[in-house]
């Protein structure tokens, strides 16, 4: 799934990995370490809390400029949104 992440460009490859990344969850929960979404939401805070680190440590350019209300729009409107 790696592979996938590196490709996104735009907002259709991105819905494009999601779609992929939920029947991943489908197919494979077993696998998932946060199969909750209590435990998903957590490991999620502790990635972002820590992720400079990952890409200092994988020699990629740590991002800068991320828009943090969008995602936080995403995360919101996913509460409720069907």
């Amino acid at each position: 799934m790696h592979e996938e992440i590196i490709k996104i460009k735009n907002k259709q490859d991105f819905l494009s990995f999601l779609n992929m990344f939920i029947k991943d969850f489908k197919n494979n929960k077993d696998s998932w370490g946060n199969s909750t979404v209590d435990t998903f939401l957590e490991g999620m805070e502790s990635w972002i809390d820590d992720m400079e680190g990952y890409y200092i440590n994988m020699n990629l350019p740590v991002p800068e400029n991320i828009d943090w209300k969008v995602f936080a729009d995403i995360l919101y409107a996913s509460k409720m949104y069907e």
